[in-house]
């Protein structure tokens, strides 16, 4: 009795939350343009394969609905859902893999996984996917080969041992030009051979998470896959997006956007319906993660 009655307190607690929450942020369909929920983003995935999640990395209302999606797409796709992060390189997917099967402890985890600093923004869901027996995607490019490429520009990557390419995809990387480029020159500020080396290594993580996914779904056949990544990575369906749709033509994909709005509660939405499928806008009141 006892036990029922704390399992019970949780899940008013948690439902009593969700309430308060609610208020702090809205979500757009772009397509049927119209405000609609979490549970309308899980059905529509019953046919596409692929949700990317465009965040600010900073955003503690966005990292609450990130969780949300994964819990709901889980429940309603069980043992045919994934998680895909940024936040991991593809060289510890080993660590990832040990975590979730409970054979090292969460500190050696961290340490060598090399979680990022707010590594507690995301700990719910790699935490729920080891209760649930979840797999995750360490998705992102090591550290050591986005210094490399920005040092030296993408044409580096083919002096790497063959090894290095149990984490890389493969060479050579095209640098996607067009809107994408454009957006990424006005975000630097102005065009440089700096510039140019950075807009590389954009390149090599956008096709190394989408090297990773791709690799993921043809092993998966069926699998509904939640990527988490800033959202420069997938606004516009450029970058990442893009990256895997060229890889596989035939993958469905849907994206978010999401970030706080100083027109919030009221967004004008006509301002940001080229940035997805869906966009989410969070109160910019809330206090920031980090």
């Amino acid at each position: 009795m006892k036990l029922f009655l704390l399992m019970l307190a949780s899940i008013i607690s948690s439902t009593a939350y969700a309430q308060e929450i609610s208020s702090h942020y809205k979500i757009y369909d772009v397509k049927k343009q119209k405000t609609v929920t979490l549970d309308d983003i899980v059905a529509d995935m019953h046919t596409n394969d692929v949700l990317f999640f465009g965040e600010d990395h900073n955003d503690s209302i966005g990292h609450y609905l990130e969780a949300e999606i994964f819990k709901k797409l889980d429940m309603a796709y069980p043992q045919k859902t994934a998680l895909s992060l940024e936040m991991f390189h593809t060289d510890v997917q080993p660590e990832v893999d040990e975590y979730l099967a409970g054979v090292i402890s969460e500190k050696n985890f961290i340490k060598e996984g090399r979680a990022w600093g707010n590594y507690k923004d995301y700990r719910p869901l790699i935490e729920y996917a080891k209760l649930k027996h979840i797999k995750v995607i360490a998705a992102n490019a090591a550290t050591r080969y986005s210094n490399a490429v920005t040092m030296d520009g993408l044409k580096v990557l083919e002096s790497f041992p063959k090894a290095s390419f149990n984490f890389l995809p493969p060479v050579p990387i095209d640098t996607a030009q067009g809107r994408y480029y454009d957006k990424f020159i006005e975000i630097m500020g102005g065009h440089g051979m700096g510039s140019m080396k950075i807009y590389q290594t954009q390149n090599l993580w956008d096709t190394t998470m989408a090297w990773s996914i791709h690799k993921f779904v043809k092993a998966n056949k069926g699998v509904k896959v939640l990527q988490l990544n800033g959202r420069f990575h997938s606004d516009e369906k450029l970058g990442t997006v893009a990256k895997l749709s060229k890889a596989n033509p035939k993958i469905k994909i849907l994206n978010i956007s999401s970030f706080s709005d100083a027109g919030f509660p009221n967004p004008d939405w006509n301002k940001f319906k080229n940035l997805g499928d869906y966009i989410i806008i969070t109160d910019p009141a809330v206090k920031r993660s980090y």
